[in-house]
C-alpha cells in the first residue's frame, strides 16, 4: 500500500504566483519512509511483541518490584514502560500526521484506522501497569522513590499519576472503555475530521475548502466577506444533522464516562488532565466574563465607528481597518520576522525555531484534504516535533506561525524529560506559543512609527487577544451550557444554535449583529469535538503571558534563564511552582485582572491614537 505524503503540486505553484514564495512541506521520512516501509511494519510488530512481553514480565509483580532495586525494581519497570510509550508514540504520530496531510485520501484513512486499531489492541497489554501501580500503598511507593534512584527519577510522573487514582475503574472496565473507544468517541472524531475536510463552500462561482472561506472573512471588501459568511452558513446548514449527531453522541459519551469515573462537574476531567484546580478556572472565567464590557463590547463599538457603521455584521468582526496594509507577506518574510523576534529575546530560541525551517519540520501550503487550522505535534522525545499551518500570507498567518513555533520550541526543550514527563498540561502548554506571538508583535510594533500603521497593528493585536481570551471563554461557556443541557436529553440543531447565539451575543456585545446563518457556526470548531473544555487553556495562556511579559519588560537580567527552565520542566512541576520564580500566582484572584488589564491598556492606546481620548 502506497501512503500519500505531502507533495509539491499545482497548489505550490499557485502559492508562488500569489507572492508567497516556496512553501515547505514537512519531511515525515524522519519518522518512517512510508506506511508500507519494512521499518514501519517492523516497529509496529516490535511494539506488539514488547507489549505482550512487558505484561508477562510485570503484571501482578509491581508491589514486589517496589521493594527491590536495579533491574528487578519498580524503576526498571517504568523505564521499560517509557521506552514502549516512545515507540508507540512514534508509530501513532506518523500515522496521524500522514492522515492530516490529506484526510480525503482513502489510503491515509486506512493507514490511520488500521494503526489506531492495532495500537489499541496492544495497549490492552499495558493497561494494567498504571492501574496496578496506583493500587500500591502510598508508603510503599514513597519508600521505593526514596531508596531506588531509578524509581526516584520518575517521582513527578508517579505523583502526578496518583492524582488519577480516585477516578480509576477496575481493570476489565478500563479495558472495555479503551477498546470500545475505537468504535465510539474516536470514530465520531474521525467522522468530524473527514466530513469537515470534504466540505466545499461556493463563493463567487468557485468551490473552496474551509480554510480559504474563513480567510475571506478578513478581506477588505465587505461584499466578499458577506459572500464568504453566507457560503459558510449555507454549507454548515446543509450538514447540520451530521454535526448535531456527532455533538450529541460525544456529549453523551463523555457524560457516561464521567458518571462511571465519579467526576462531579462536567469539566472536572479536563481540569484533572490539566492539573489545575476548578477554582482557578472558575476565577479565570468569571474575571473574563466580568470584563466583556471593558474589552470586546468597547472595542467592537470603536471598530464599528471606524468602519462607518452603527453596528457591524458578524462577518465584519475580523475585517481589516482601512489603515491596514493589504500586501501579501511572503513565506521568507514571515520566517525572518519570527526568527528575528525570537533571536532578539534569546539566540538559542531562534536557533531551535530555525531548525523547523531548515530540517523539514513544517508543512505550510493550503491543499485539498489537508487538515484546516494549525498545530504543533510533539511526536516523541526520540524524534522531533512537526508544525502544520495553512499559510496564505496574511498578518494573522505570521502570528499563527510564531504561535506554533513557540509550541515547537517548548516541545524540543521539554523532550529532555523523557516520554512520560515531557508533556505539559494544557494550561501551561499555551505559554510558549502566546509568548512567541507577543515577542513577534512587539518587535514589529517597535519598528512602526507611522501613526496609521501603528493603529492597524494595535487593532489587529487587540482582536487577536479578544479572540484568544474573550472568544475562548465564550466557547468554554457554550460547552458548559451544551453539556449541561444534554443531560436532559438529545439536543436539536435549533437547541444548540440557540445556546451558541446566546453566548456569542453576551460576549461580543451590541456592536455586532448576529443575523441568520450565524447560528450554525458552532459546527466547525474542532476543539468541541477533539478536546472538550480545552478552550479555556488559550485564555489561561494569554492572561498568564500578559503577566509574564510585564515581568520580562521590567526584568534587568535573568528572565531568559528562568523562562527556559519553565519550558524545560515539561510536566514535572505544578503551575504554582513554575510561576513562583517570576513572582506570579494563578491562584490569586487578582492575577487574572493583571493579564486582562494589558488588553484594556492596548484599547486605551488605540483610543488615544484615534484622537477620541
Amino acid at each position: 500500500m502506497k501512503v500519500a505524503l505531502p507533495f509539491r503540486s499545482a497548489t505550490d505553484a499557485a502559492a508562488r504566483d500569489a507572492g508567497l514564495g516556496d512553501l515547505p512541506s514537512w519531511k515525515l521520512s524522519d519518522l518512517y519512509p512510508s506506511g508500507s516501509d519494512p521499518a514501519f511494519k517492523a516497529d509496529l510488530e516490535k511494539a506488539e511483541n514488547l507489549a505482550r512481553a512487558f505484561e508477562a514480565r510485570w503484571k501482578g509483580r509491581l508491589e514486589e518490584a517496589a521493594g527491590k532495586d536495579a533491574d528487578e525494581g519498580l524503576g526498571a519497570a517504568i523505564e521499560a514502560y517509557e521506552a514502549l510509550d516512545d515507540l508507540i508514540g512514534k508509530i501513532a504520530s506518523f500515522a496521524g500526521l500522514t492522515y492530516f496531510s490529506d484526510t480525503t485520501n482513502p489510503a491515509n484513512g486506512k493507514l490511520y484506522g488500521d494503526v489506531q486499531a492495532r495500537l489499541t489492541a496492544l495497549s490492552t497489554h499495558l493497561l494494567f501497569f498504571t492501574l496496578e501501580l496506583n493500587r500500591i500503598d502510598d508508603a510503599v511507593i514513597d519508600a521505593a522513590i526514596a531508596r531506588d534512584a531509578r524509581t526516584g527519577h520518575f517521582k513527578p510522573w508517579i505523583v502526578d499519576l496518583r492524582k488519577d487514582k480516585p477516578y480509576q475503574l477496575d481493570d476489565k472496565l478500563e479495558q472495555l472503555f479503551m477498546e470500545k473507544g475505537m468504535t465510539g468517541a474516536a470514530a465520531f472524531n474521525r467522522l468530524f475530521d473527514e466530513t469537515m475536510a470534504s466540505l466545499r463552500f461556493e463563493i463567487g462561482g468557485e468551490k473552496v475548502p474551509l480554510e480559504v472561506a474563513l480567510n475571506q472573512l478578513q478581506d477588505p471588501d465587505g461584499e466578499k466577506r458577506k459572500a464568504a459568511a453566507l457560503a459558510l452558513a449555507a454549507t454548515f446548514g446543509e450538514n447540520l444533522r451530521t454535526f448535531t449527531l456527532i455533538t450529541n453522541t460525544l456529549a453523551q459519551d463523555k457524560q457516561i464516562s464521567d458518571r462511571w469515573r465519579g467526576f462531579e462537574d462536567i469539566a472536572d476531567s479536563r481540569h484533572l488532565a490539566n492539573r489545575v484546580e476548578r477554582e482557578v478556572v472558575d476565577a479565570l472565567a468569571a474575571a473574563v466574563k466580568e470584563a466583556y464590557p471593558r474589552l470586546s463590547h468597547r472595542y467592537y463599538a470603536m471598530k464599528a465607528k471606524w468602519l462607518g457603521m452603527d453596528a457591524m455584521n458578524f462577518w465584519d468582526r475580523n475585517a481589516p481597518l482601512p489603515e491596514t496594509a493589504n500586501e501579501t507577506i511572503s513565506w521568507n518574510e514571515a520566517k525572518e520576522t519570527v526568527l528575528s523576534a525570537y533571536g532578539a529575546f534569546d539566540p538559542e530560541m531562534a536557533r531551535i525555531a530555525g531548525r523547523f525551517f531548515e530540517e523539514g519540520w513544517i508543512d505550510a501550503p493550503v491543499r485539498p484534504g489537508k487538515a484546516p487550522g494549525a498545530f504543533a505535534h510533539p511526536t516523541v522525545p526520540s524524534a522531533h516535533p512537526y508544525v502544520l499551518v495553512n499559510y496564505l500570507g496574511k498578518p494573522r498567518d505570521v502570528m499563527t506561525l510564531a504561535h506554533e513555533l513557540g509550541h515547537g520550541v517548548h516541545q524540543v526543550l521539554a523532550a529532555g524529560q523523557g516520554a512520560l514527563m515531557c508533556q505539559t498540561p494544557l494550561t501551561l502548554a499555551e505559554t510558549a506559543s502566546v509568548f512567541g506571538e507577543m515577542l513577534t508583535f512587539r518587535a514589529l510594533l517597535d519598528k512602526t512609527t507611522d501613526r496609521r500603521q501603528r493603529k492597524a497593528m494595535l487593532a489587529q493585536k487587540v482582536e487577536d487577544m479578544i479572540n484568544t481570551v474573550v472568544r475562548q471563554i465564550a466557547f468554554y461557556e457554550f460547552e458548559r451550557r451544551l453539556h449541561t443541557a444534554r443531560k436532559e436529553g438529545e439536543l436539536t440543531s435549533e437547541d444548540i444554535g440557540a445556546i451558541w447565539m446566546a453566548v456569542q451575543s453576551e460576549s461580543l456585545g451590541p456592536a455586532i449583529k448576529l443575523s441568520e446563518g450565524y447560528e450554525t457556526y458552532w459546527t466547525y470548531i474542532p476543539h468541541f469535538i477533539h478536546s472538550p473544555f480545552y478552550v479555556y487553556a488559550y485564555a489561561f495562556g494569554d492572561c498568564l503571558v500578559n503577566s509574564l511579559y510585564a515581568v520580562y519588560q521590567k526584568a534587568e537580567t535573568g528572565f531568559q534563564e528562568k523562562y527556559f527552565a519553565l519550558l524545560k520542566a515539561g510536566g514535572t512541576r505544578h503551575h504554582s511552582e513554575l510561576l513562583a520564580p517570576f513572582g506570579l500566582d494563578a491562584t490569586d484572584p487578582s492575577f487574572w485582572n493583571k493579564g486582562l488589564s494589558m488588553i484594556e491598556g492596548l484599547i486605551d492606546e488605540l483610543e488615544a491614537l484615534d484622537g477620541t481620548a
